[in-house]
């Protein structure tokens, strides 16, 4: 009899480890739990390692170049060289995190607009149209939001976590990739540094 606990014991161990995994490469666990950005001081936020290991476009690669339909009707372009420095924020409504940082992409949006573009792309694949409209409309976001119904887009950067941005310089080149949330002060000086680059 002890034995059958201990079996079962084991199998609900792994099926647990295995939710959570699963959870983790599409992205539906990061929206568990509260922001607590002690747990991403001081971590290499960096996708580097990680993208070379998986063939994600890493920092210091041409950002793929790609085209998505926003919520305004328009089509949005990225890929090559471009008048300002693009900050691409990967979310969806249910997460979390993302809503924790859409105030601080408004006032980024705000304070930059002469040298920052930000695109929220909505991985819709994830998510639907009128939960991502009402996230749109309760935090007011002013910038573009593209959808990516299909989640090629989100996949083509790797696609692992809400939110991941991916900030890319003038010349069309990724600088950097974070996933999950920064403190403002921390995506902000990040920001300033390509921007005055």
């Amino acid at each position: 009899m002890k034995r059958n606990r201990w079996i079962w014991a084991a199998l609900l161990i792994l099926l647990g480890v295995a939710i959570m995994d699963r959870g983790v490469q599409e992205g539906w666990w990061n929206g568990f739990g509260e922001r607590d950005s002690s747990t991403t001081e001081g971590k290499d936020s960096s996708l580097a390692a990680m993208a070379a290991a998986e063939g994600t476009p890493k920092p210091g690669a041409a950002v793929p170049s790609f085209s998505l339909s926003g919520m305004d009707g328009n089509e949005y372009k990225v890929g090559g060289k471009r008048d300002k420095v693009l900050l691409l924020n990967f979310w969806a409504s249910w997460c979390g995190p993302c809503k924790d940082e859409a105030p601080d992409l408004v006032a980024l949006a705000g304070k930059y607009k002469d040298s920052l573009d930000i695109y929220a792309v909505n991985v819709t694949q994830y998510d639907n149209l009128e939960d991502a409209e009402k996230f749109v409309k309760d935090y007011g976001l002013t910038f573009p939001v593209l959808m990516d119904r299909g989640e090629e887009v989100f996949q083509g950067f790797g696609g692992r976590a809400f939110p991941t941005n991916v900030l890319v310089d003038r010349e069309g080149i990724i600088r950097d990739v974070i996933l999950g949330t920064l403190p403002s002060k921390d995506l902000e000086a990040k920001l300033k540094q390509i921007m005055e680059s």
